[in-house]
């Protein structure tokens, strides 16, 4: 495969950003340079070092940036119970987008560990 977009965690990771987008318009506004910024910003760290990482030219560096991704989705995942805790998402809400990122999160580490197996 020549295009991460292609990638089937790639398009996953890019909903979910997606989803995270319309869900935090509805933070306060003096959160935009908080929570907001925050969960934005590692929401679209996902996708982002997916494809970085497939762009590389070893299975190293893309077993590094898949970490990496690995480790924004789960600083995601917790700002999403921060937002749910302080009543900015709804419990319906954060449980549509908890689910749809532990979708993302058995990708990756399934994903991961197709490349380590082939290394």
């Amino acid at each position: 495969m020549s295009d991460f977009r292609k990638l089937l965690i790639w398009q996953k990771s890019m909903a979910l950003v997606t989803k995270i987008y319309y869900s935090t318009n509805n933070f306060p506004k003096e959160e935009i340079f908080g929570l907001t910024s925050q969960i934005r910003r590692s929401s679209i760290s996902i996708p982002s070092n997916i494809a970085e990482g497939y762009g590389r030219e070893s299975d190293k560096d893309l077993l590094r940036f898949l970490s990496i991704s690995k480790g924004s989705l789960f600083e995601m995942q917790t700002q999403l119970e921060v937002a749910k805790n302080i009543t900015y998402i709804k419990e319906t809400e954060f449980n549509t987008l908890y689910e749809d990122s532990r979708e993302v999160e058995r990708m990756l580490v399934s994903f991961i560990k197709k490349i380590k197996d082939r290394i």
